[in-house]
Order: C-alpha cells, then sequence, then structure tokens
C-alpha cells in the first residue's frame, strides 16, 4: 500500500552502516508451494561509526521464522519486526546471526528476488530485490563473501546453481539433490544469484592472458540449445578484447549464462552467474534479425564487462549508479565498434541520445548523471544514468587521449579493487594518472539537462582568417536553475572546395588539442580564431559527436549536401543528411516541401557507389523517426509530423525507384546466412532498398512476396513483411502476417516480433486492433517481453495512432500501467515515459495525457514505481 507521500532518499544523507557482513552463508530448500531460506551472517562492528549495538536488517514480503544469535534463538520479544525490516538492539563487536524465513517464488509477480520462470527458479536482485529472498544490509556498500547451499528435487531440478565455483554436489537421502558454491570475490547482494531448472547446457572453455582455463557455460531451456553458439562466441571476443583494451583478466574457473523468459531487465551481471533475458542471448538464422545479433553481442559484452566496472569495482550507493553503467556501457560501445563498423555504431548511439536521452532531460523526470535524490531505485534505470553516463566518460577520453583515458582506468581498477566507491573516485583516478585538473568538468554528473551551443562564424579573406564564436548555455531543469557553464570538448574540421579537410592553427592555442582536433569550450562564451585558412570553408561541427549537446548553426542546403558528399567524419555526413531530412519535413509541415534535384542526385550517387559501406549509406538514406523530429520540434504535433514524414518518404521513394531496384538486386547474394559486420551492412541496405522499392512498384511488392517466401534468415523474412506491411494493401498485409504466424507460433521469441511489428505499425495499430493483440493467445501480461512488444511498440512506435485525437491511445497505455502497477510496478513505471511529455505537445494533445495521468495517479495502493513517476509529471 501507498504512502500519501512516499519518503525520498538523498545523497547528501549517506552514512556507513553500523555493522558489516563479512561472511554470508545460505541455504535455500525449494518446494512446490514454498522456500526455506537460512542466513548465516557473520557481522562486525564498523570502527569508522559510533558503537550504537543497533542492526537494522532490511526485509519484505518474507515470513520470518527464527532469528538465533551466535546459536542462542531470541525469543519474539528481543528484536523488533515490521513490513520492511528486522532490528536488533544491544550488539556486541561480533556475532553470527542465523535467519529463517520462508518465501513464495511462484507468487512472485513482480520478478525481484527469487521468482519462477516457467519450470525455472531464478533471481534478480538490483537494485534492491535481496530483501524479499531474506533480511539482509541491502545496500551496495556491504561487500560480504558468499557461500550459497541449494536443494531441491534431483529429478525435477538437475541444474543447482549460485555465484563463484561449484564446491560441492551431493544426493540426499531423501532424494533431494543439494549443490554448493563459494564466491571467494567479496560483493554486495544485489550481486547475488541462484538458478535451478531442467536445462541443458552448452560448454566452451577460454584461455586466459595469464595461462589459467575458464570453464564457460550457457545454459538453456533445452528447445533453445541450438541458439547459443553465437552468445558463447561473443562471449570469448569480449573476454579477448578486455584483456587487450583494458588488461582485465576474468577471476573465476567458471563463468556462466541462464537465458529466462520473464525478465524485467536485458541482463544481469551477476558475478560468474549472468542472468539473461532470453531476447538479449538466444539466436539462429531462421529466428533472430541481424539486429538481434547485434544486441546479443553488446549485451553480452556489457555484462561480462562489468566483471570489473561493477563487480570487483561497484558502487558505494546507488547514487553512484553511473560509475558502474555509463563505464560499461562505454566498454560495450567501444567493443561494439572494433568489431563491427566504428562509424555506424557512433551513429547509432548518437541517434539514441537524440532520441530518447534528450526527451528525458527535456521532461519531468530530467536528473543528473548522478542524481541527488529518488523515491524509488528502479525508476533510475534510465538513458541518462547509461547512455549519457557513457558519453560523460567518452568526453574524458577526448579530453585525455586514449592513452591518458588508459592509464587512468588501471589506475582507477588498481587502487579500489575490492571496494565500493563513488563517481569523483574514477574522475580522480583520470586526474591523478594524468596531472590534469577535472574539476569543472565535473559539472557533467551533477547538472542535469543537455547543453546547447550556438555557433556564429566570420572569415576574413584578406586576413585567411576564421573567427569562430561559441555560446553555450543548458535550460533549466525541475530543482535546477541558472546552469554553470560546461567543459564541453568540440571536435571540428574544415573542408575546402574540394572537399578535403584544410590544416588547421587556432588560438588561444590552449584551447586545442591538435591530435584530435578538438576545442575546448569552458566558458559561456569563446571565441577562437583560425589562421591559415586560404579560403571560405565549410564548418563540420561536433564530429564524432564529441559531447551530448545540442547545436545551433544554421548552415546552407547547399552546405549540408557538400557535407554529406564529402566529409571524411562518418556521423558528420549522416547528421548533414538528417538536418537536410528534418527541413524537407518542416518545409512539409508549412505546405512548402518540393524536393530538389540536386538533393535526389547525391542521393543517387550515394546508391550507386559500391565502395562505401552499405550500412553507412543505409543511415545516410533512412528518414529520421517520428520521435527523433519530435525533439527537433518547439511544439510537438504528432499528426502533422506523421504526416509531414510520410509525404518526404513518398517523394524520395518515388524519386529513387529504379536505383532502389538496382541497389537490391545489386546486393541480392547466394552466400549462406552468417552474423558477420560484411553481410549485416550488405543485408541492411538491400532490405531498405526493398522497403522503398515495394512502396512504390507492383514489381518491388512482388519481390517483397518472394523474399518472404524464399528467405533462409529472419532479417531477410521480417524485412519482406515490414515492406509488405508498410505497402498499405492491408489484405495482403493480414495474409503474411497469417502466414508467419503460422510458420513460427511455437517459438516465442519469433512470435514476440509478430507481435511487435504490428503494435508499432502505422498502418495497422489502431486502438481497436492493438486491443485485439491483447486478446490474442500468444499475449500474456505477465511476461515484460510480450508486454513492451505491445505496449511499448505502440506507445512508442506508432505514434499516429498513439497520439489518436480522441485520447484513446493514451487510455489504453494508461489502463496498462494500472493493471501492471500491482503485478510488476517496475514494468508499469517504465509503460509511462511517453505520457510524461505532455507538455511538450500542442494542447490538443496535452491535457488528454494528463487526464490519463491524473486518472492513474487517483488509483488507490499505487505502488512507489508509479507514483514517483507521475507526481513528478504533473507537477
Amino acid at each position: 500500500m501507498r504512502d500519501a507521500h512516499p519518503n525520498a532518499i538523498y545523497l547528501k544523507d549517506y552514512q556507513q552502516p553500523d555493522y558489516w557482513i563479512e561472511h554470508t552463508e545460505l541455504t535455500f530448500e525449494l518446494s512446490d508451494d514454498h522456500t526455506l531460506v537460512t542466513a548465516r551472517l557473520d557481522i562486525v562492528r564498523n570502527s569508522q561509526r559510533p558503537a550504537s549495538g543497533c542492526l537494522t536488517l532490511q526485509g519484505q514480503e518474507l515470513e520470518l521464522l527464527s532469528v538465533a544469535l551466535d546459536g542462542n534463538e531470541l525469543s519474539v520479544g528481543e528484536y523488533q519486526q515490521d513490513d520492511e525490516s528486522l532490528t536488533l538492539q544491544g550488539l556486541a563487536e561480533r556475532h553470527q546471526l542465523t535467519i529463517r524465513n520462508r518465501i513464495y517464488p511462484q507468487h512472485n509477480t513482480a520478478l525481484e528476488g527469487l521468482y519462477q520462470s516457467g519450470n525455472m527458479y531464478c533471481t534478480q536482485c538490483e537494485a534492491e530485490g535481496f530483501r524479499r529472498i531474506t533480511y539482509y544490509l541491502d545496500r551496495p556498500d556491504v561487500m560480504s563473501v558468499f557461500t550459497t547451499h541449494v536443494i531441491a528435487d534431483g529429478e525435477r531440478y538437475p541444474v543447482l546453481l549460485s555465484n563463484g565455483n561449484p564446491v560441492a554436489e551431493q544426493q540426499l537421502p531423501d532424494g533431494r539433490k543439494k549443490s554448493s558454491w563459494h564466491d571467494p570475490h567479496k560483493k554486495p547482494a544485489y550481486l547475488f544469484a541462484l538458478v535451478a531448472g531442467d536445462l541443458q547446457v552448452k560448454q566452451d572453455t577460454f584461455t586466459t592472458m595469464s595461462g589459467r582455463q575458464v570453464t564457460l557455460k550457457i545454459f538453456v531451456e533445452p528447445q533453445n540449445i541450438d541458439k547459443t553458439d553465437y552468445a558463447l562466441d561473443a562471449l570469448k571476443r569480449s573476454m579477448k578484447w578486455d584483456e587487450q583494451s583494458y588488461g582485465r583478466e576474468y577471476d573465476l574457473d567458471i563463468f556462466m549464462i541462464v537465458a529466462v523468459d520473464d525478465f524485467n531487465m536485458g541482463a544481469m551481471e551477476n558475478k560468474g552467474l549472468n542472468i539473461f533475458n532470453s531476447s538479449c542471448v538466444l539466436a539462429n538464422p531462421a529466428t533472430a534479425t541481424d539486429a538481434a545479433y547485434q544486441r546479443i553481442e553488446a549485451i553480452v559484452a556489457h555484462e561480462y564487462f562489468h566483471n570489473w566496472s561493477g563487480n570487483r569495482v561497484t558502487c558505494r550507493d546507488w547514487f553512484q549508479l553511473s560509475l558502474k553503467e555509463g563505464f560499461t556501457v562505454f566498454r560495450d560501445a567501444s567493443f561494439s565498434a572494433d568489431m563491427n563498423s566504428a562509424t555506424v555504431k557512433r551513429i547509432e548511439d548518437a541517434r539514441l541520445m537524440r532520441t530518447v536521452q534528450f526527451a528525458e532531460d527535456a521532461g519531468p523526470m530530467a536528473h543528473p548523471v548522478q542524481p541527488d535524490s529518488f523515491i524509488e531505485i528502479s525508476n533510475f534505470y534510465t538513458v541518462t544514468i547509461y547512455e549519457k553516463g557513457s558519453e560523460v566518460v567518452g568526453m574524458q577520453r577526448k579530453i585525455l587521449g586514449a592513452e591518458g583515458f588508459r592509464n587512468g582506468a588501471d589506475l582507477y581498477f588498481d587502487r579500489h579493487d575490492g571496494q565500493a566507491v563513488t563517481i569523483y573516485d574514477f574522475t580522480k583516478a583520470m586526474e591523478d594518472a594524468n596531472g590534469v585538473d577535472l574539476t569543472l568538468f565535473k559539472r557533467w554528473y551533477k547538472q542535469a539537462g543537455t547543453p546547447q551551443i550556438q555557433v556564429s562564424s566570420d572569415y576574413d579573406q584578406a586576413r585567411q582568417q576564421l573567427q569562430l564564436t561559441l555560446t553555450q548555455r543548458c535550460p533549466d531543469t525541475p530543482g535546477q536553475s541558472d546552469k554553470l557553464p560546461m567543459w564541453i570538448p568540440v571536435q571540428l574540421g574544415l573542408l575546402d572546395s574540394q572537399g578535403q579537410d584544410m590544416a588547421i592553427q587556432v588560438e588561444p592555442a590552449s584551447a586545442w588539442t591538435a591530435a584530435s582536433q578538438v576545442l575546448h569550450l569552458t566558458e559561456a562564451e569563446q571565441t577562437f580564431v583560425f589562421h591559415g585558412v586560404t579560403e571560405r570553408p565549410v564548418i563540420s561541427f561536433l564530429r564524432d559527436f564529441s559531447a551530448p549537446v545540442k547545436v545551433e548553426f544554421e548552415q546552407s542546403r547547399d552546405e549540408l549536401l557538400f557535407l554529406l558528399q564529402h566529409d571524411s567524419d562518418g556521423f558528420n555526413r549522416w547528421d548533414a543528411g538528417q538536418r537536410l531530412m528534418l527541413g524537407w519535413i518542416n518545409d512539409a509541415m508549412a505546405g512548402q516541401f518540393a524536393l530538389d534535384e540536386a538533393a535526389v542526385s547525391v542521393f543517387r550517387a550515394l546508391l550507386r557507389d559500391a565502395s562505401l559501406d552499405p550500412a553507412m549509406v543505409t543511415y545516410l538514406l533512412s528518414l529520421p523517426s517520428e520521435a527523433y523530429i519530435a525533439e527537433f520540434s518547439a511544439d510537438i504535433d504528432p499528426q502533422a509530423i506523421h504526416q509531414a514524414r510520410q509525404q518526404v518518404r513518398e517523394a524520395l521513394a518515388a524519386a529513387l525507384t529504379s536505383e532502389m531496384a538496382a541497389t537490391y538486386q545489386r546486393l541480392q547474394s547466394d552466400q549462406p546466412y552468417a552474423p558477420q559486420p560484411q553481410q549485416m551492412s550488405a543485408r541492411a541496405l538491400k532490405n531498405l532498398a526493398l522497403g522503398y522499392w515495394a512502396s512504390q512498384s507492383a514489381e518491388g511488392l512482388q519481390q517483397a512476396q518472394q523474399q518472404f517466401a524464399a528467405a533462409d534468415n529472419m532479417t531477410d523474412q521480417m524485412a519482406a513483411l515490414q515492406a509488405l506491411i508498410h505497402s498499405g494493401e492491408r489484405s495482403l498485409a493480414q495474409h503474411y502476417l497469417d502466414r508467419f504466424y503460422q510458420q513460427w507460433h511455437n517459438d516465442v521469441l519469433v512470435v514476440n516480433q509478430w507481435l511487435s511489428v504490428q503494435a508499432g505499425s502505422a498502418e495497422l495499430a489502431s486502438v481497436e486492433f492493438v486491443e485485439s493483440l491483447l486478446q490474442h493467445e500468444a499475449f500474456d501480461w505477465r511476461n515484460p517481453n510480450k508486454v513492451r512488444a505491445v505496449i511499448g511498440a505502440f506507445a512508442g512506435q506508432a505514434l499516429c495512432h498513439f497520439h489518436a485525437t480522441d485520447g484513446q491511445g493514451y487510455r489504453l497505455l494508461a489502463d496498462a500501467v494500472i493493471r501492471l502497477n500491482g503485478s510488476n510496478p517496475q514494468i508499469a513505471a517504465r509503460l509511462l515515459g511517453p505520457l510524461t511529455k505532455w507538455k511538450r505537445l500542442v494542447p490538443q494533445y496535452g491535457g488528454l495525457m494528463k487526464a490519463e495521468l491524473q486518472r492513474i495517479m487517483a488509483q488507490p495502493d499505487l505502488s512507489k514505481d508509479v507514483y514517483e513517476v507521475v507526481s513528478k509529471s504533473l507537477v
């Protein structure tokens, strides 16, 4: 039940606990109707705190059976218990505390703590799920050595797993099986994991740089054993990359991954036993798209990299969440860039920042990378913490250079191994390793919002001099105004009339990093003077998306076309194309759009240039999404955006029909499918061309039908299905949707794709249609993947239907939030994002969205998760 005003937790109030837990021994006895948990805790007084003799442990939804201190069972009057805690008074320096309690995993729909997914037991303890298992100091700065015993029916649950290395396995006299595990590395409770089930295993080994052999195992349900090869290969590549790039070696004898169907997150980095949402680890060519393969590669790497950036060195408190998540996202992005196209990866990251993170910065849930307070920590697993946190790490690498950054990372890991630390321990290591002062840079951690840079230039031909004036400001955000200037690394280049980079000499020289062509903007306004500029240049500004900022820089369409053709920086080529297309879309909204021949000629040349990376060309020819367009609109009118984008897309497709057909034919291949970069790149452009072609031509539509029938991989089949849906031929699309479902109805992950492609479709996803999907046999409210596939896709992609003028799209989302509030508050709160933007929409839509937020707020027993998001949105 919700308090009328749930209490906020503040960073300023952080204090160490009065006691530490040196060793934790857990015994789980799994039964059909309950689970018994025995926790034996070796507690010792914290010498840095006053001797209070008081210990308060957190616990939720636990049935307490007994409490014993040093072997002596306590009576009820010798401890205090409430709904969320267990408190003992009068404690001495050191004790052994034994707690027995009962829990009911089969009823745990929140998917936190220990719960059942199908016939499998599994855990999710980050951030505060361990308190649903037993009473404990459930906070990240309490690091303990864990020993775990799992007891269950050996026939039904032959696989019993926990953290660390296996130390014993035995059959008990009553027919049950007992498996024991020991993790020698101290960890907080949020990294605890347990799995029990009837699983099959894919196994391999990896030899570390010091010559140790590590056993690798991926556990899955039997029907999925053929979908593990790629994840296992990605794991081995991740381990090798971390050794080469950061000098970090794996530290246990075994590394395990388990695939789970019911999981709130993508994956979890529990020490030695990673638990994955099955959608983030299972793949074979027939069932997974290229995008799914790339996502698996990135997530496997991310969770493995956490072994050092998150596990060996962890967070002191949850306000430091980006210490592990931002740094690890930066590491997995660097890995993906090395494995694939660095330019394409940078475009993908920037597009996510501009579409999702900038929107978060502009909304009611805006918060710094290091928040000052929260009501429910689960609400702060956000793109600001993860992706913006990664950008903040990346800017430090821009400032310090590759070698300086590596030196800082080495010092950070060596200095803090086995500790729970803060964000500023990370920046301190960077400072100490490089002899620099990052005090000004730390504002990126404490100031919310997206900085905006205004650019003005003046060229003097007689003096061969370019003057560039940069002005920065950061808009007000909830609880923060009058922001101070940030340290913004601005990478740029100057192009001559032939499209070649010009040599640059700049003053003040102290603001210039020559090796990477980076200006250091540190004041509210700065002017930089470039000498030896022999002709008026075209300025390529913010190359490589060197900082997560918005740029106000007026450049003509001719200049944008020139950058699109010639810029040596792939990110800025893409950005120039996006700015050009945004201009067209704005023209269409104003009723003034005409597709000029100069632009068409450039796009034709891109399609015909076989020397270019097809994946790069795919991005250059892809229109910005409706959500992306909205972020560049002062007042968002979703229907006007949709109609204008459609008009531009149709004009572009009509102008390039023959080139799209030729590109499709050129990229056809008889090679056996392989999830490798060159093939993925070719398929991406081929299928983009098919989509344009099929929207304009009966021949293209026929080709889509042929590709659907002949495809030997999910990438091509799904692309053909999408082309058929987008063609506007409703009966034809439904025919192929039915065929697809009949072909794949027994594969859960493929069916989720089938649900999503419909719920996110502008052609299909009316409110009535989405409601029919919610009644379909393939949908299940208890499964987060299915909820995201339907509700998430509808509210995030089918924007012309979600923003229905009668408000029924908003009502559908609000109904889903209300329904999930009681069963899975985390998922309910995460669905709320689209409604929180109501102030930025034109009043016709904003008022209807606000009314749905008010309806949610009026519900009884609102969870903390949902209450925090809704209450902040209505301020």
